[in-house]
């Protein structure tokens, strides 16, 4: 069967997340979730923070996630290159998204009516956004290829099925005041 559209799974939902009691939980299909220059030392010359924050509360299916992933990857990697910006998802698919599967054809409401009450068997995950304002990815970066980042971040947003936006904010060094 194919996969049910978005909306069917936008709307929070009690939570089901404990995998050691799910016989046959998905398994999250996001490979990595820190891209670009992972290294600290060589972070610290980045000296923008690009993020996309969501506007509402909801979930987004790991699919979206990671055709986000994808989007702002390859646009940072190809314009930027990899040693010039670091990408970070920061949402998990921990949710376990069920599934009612019913038969879905002409004449089907004479074989199935369904069933009140129905549980579902695993058919994905899902990131739970509890509030707006979190962030979903985080991107730093060098001033001149700021251009860059909010495009990619545009691209990426469109993939997720809540609205967003892009927050920009300078990395200022903390200065720790010595005390006499």
């Amino acid at each position: 069967m194919p996969l049910r559209p978005g909306r069917c799974y936008r709307r929070l939902k009690r939570p089901y997340t404990r995998t050691e009691y799910i016989a046959g939980a998905p398994y999250v299909q996001i490979p990595r979730f820190e891209l670009g220059n992972t290294k600290p030392k060589e972070r610290a010359r980045f000296d923008y923070v690009v993020e996309l924050v969501t506007e509402e509360a909801g979930q987004i299916r790991a699919n979206a996630l990671e055709a986000a992933r994808q989007m702002a990857y390859k646009y940072l990697s190809k314009y930027v290159t990899d040693p010039n910006f670091y990408l970070k998802i920061n949402v998990y698919p921990f949710n376990v998204i069920r599934e009612n599967k019913m038969l879905a054809m002409a004449g089907a409401d004479r074989l199935q009516q369904g069933m009140r009450l129905s549980f579902g068997v695993p058919s994905g995950r899902a990131a739970r956004i509890l509030k707006p304002g979190m962030t979903i990815i985080h991107v730093e970066i060098e001033g001149k290829n700021l251009a860059h980042a909010k495009e990619a971040l545009r691209r990426a947003a469109s993939k997720l099925p809540l609205p967003t936006r892009i927050v920009i904010f300078s990395k200022q060094p903390r200065q720790v005041k010595a005390s006499a």
